[in-house]
């Protein structure tokens, strides 16, 4: 670390305390900014000596990250965002709070992990998927496939953890020296109905695929997971019972345990530390509001909300959904129209958030029976007396959670 190095993360850490102090938040993106501002190789410094495990993709960044460092963290300390400040300010907050950490799981957002890869030569990259996210916030997927091709391509000693189910996220690992193929899932396939390399039209065959007059198909997999196991390398077997639900979760898991396992975890240890994992930054917390105990998950575009959707426990006494249409969110609303919400057509439902207005003429053309009540507590507390499920986009699940920190 040079001194002007440490003199940037001094400054950093007085501007986190003054914003903790002042009350104005937990000061962890404040402290990251000026500790760049001041030192633009501080990301650099940071990373250097330590063993990185990056993970990326559309959706299951934040969980898969939380199950790897667990996992690492069977090796030894790790350092880790487990907030999801998933961009530069927040990698340096998450790395300058473990100074002496020699391992690192990295959630990093897809389209800054080239320069975060050149920043901190990741020894472990881990793909998890790729669809369409808010097209005027984030941008399109063929591009941020393309993008992430060319960075691996710079980092050919990296071990790429990539799910083979992914036709996206199979094409930007495709062509590594070093790829770890795992089946973890790939029930979203809306956006890949084309080869990203060809143009070809994407075949299916069951869990199968291939790019129509190419050689371009689905690798095999050398981890996969069934209801009860998780399978890997040699004949391992190893039961695998999570505390989190669905199955994009045990996909998530899988490609954790192979990301640590190429780091030296024993896979046993890796599988039990990832079954620990039962609450991430507030996602999937079950909590009591008056007569009412909610579950809460966080979905963010169509295929977030398809998986998300699918872990709703149908029987619960109140389903509600929360839409917000902030810029963290995407102000255009338009993917409304295509998460399938035609099966809680036999469940009563609940619209709320700054948006529930256009998700309730949404519910209305899917015929779902709901009601209207923005304030996603009171949403809440209008349901029947007992379990509710709630499913929120990013700043209405922020909200709720912030609120339900205070009714604490």
């Amino acid at each position: 670390m040079t001194l002007r190095g440490r003199a940037a993360l001094a400054a950093g850490s007085a501007a986190r305390w003054a914003s903790r102090a002042t009350g104005r938040g937990a000061g962890a993106m404040i402290g990251g900014l000026v500790a760049m501002t001041l030192d633009r190789s501080i990301l650099r410094q940071l990373g250097t000596g330590r063993r990185t495990v990056v993970v990326t993709g559309t959706n299951g960044k934040s969980t898969t990250t939380r199950m790897t460092a667990a996992a690492l963290a069977t090796l030894g300390p790790v350092a880790t965002n487990a907030e999801g400040a998933n961009m530069d300010a927040g990698l340096v907050a998450a790395l300058a709070g473990t100074r002496d950490a020699a391992l690192a799981a990295l959630e990093v957002d897809e389209m800054h992990v080239p320069h975060v890869a050149d920043a901190v030569d990741p020894a472990v990259i881990v793909l998890l998927n790729l669809s369409r996210d808010q097209l005027d916030r984030v941008g399109e997927i063929n591009h941020i496939e393309r993008t992430l091709r060319t960075g691996l391509a710079r980092h050919p000693d990296a071990i790429v953890v990539a799910n083979c189910d992914d036709v996206l996220m199979t094409s930007a690992a495709y062509d590594c020296p070093r790829v770890v193929w795992v089946a973890a899932g790939g029930g979203w396939a809306n956006d890949s109905v084309s080869c990203p390399r060809s143009g070809e039209v994407i075949v299916r065959d069951g869990v199968q695929w291939s790019s129509t007059g190419t050689d371009f198909k689905r690798p095999t997999p050398q981890w996969w997971y069934d209801d009860a196991k998780l399978y890997g390398p040699d004949g391992l077997e190893v039961p695998m019972r999570l505390s989190l639900p669905g199955a994009i979760n045990r996909g998530n898991a899988t490609q954790a345990v192979a990301a640590a396992v190429a780091l030296g975890a024993d896979p046993v240890a890796a599988v039990a530390a990832v079954s620990r994992v039962d609450e991430v930054a507030g996602r999937y917390q079950t909590v009591p509001i008056g007569q009412h105990t909610a579950r809460i998950l966080l979905a963010k575009n169509p295929a977030g909300w398809q998986e998300a959707l699918s872990m709703v426990d149908r029987s619960a006494d109140g389903v509600v959904i929360a839409v917000n249409g902030q810029v963290p969110d995407g102000e255009d609303l338009s993917w409304l129209w295509d998460v399938d919400f035609e099966h809680f057509e036999d469940v009563p439902v609940v619209a709320a958030g700054e948006r529930g207005t256009d998700l309730a003429v949404r519910l209305g053309y899917a015929g779902v029976r709901h009601t209207l009540v923005h304030n996603t507590i009171d949403a809440i507390v209008s349901c029947p007396k007992g379990h509710v499920e709630v499913v929120a986009n990013y700043t209405a699940f922020l909200q709720l959670t912030r609120t339900l920190g205070r009714m604490r």
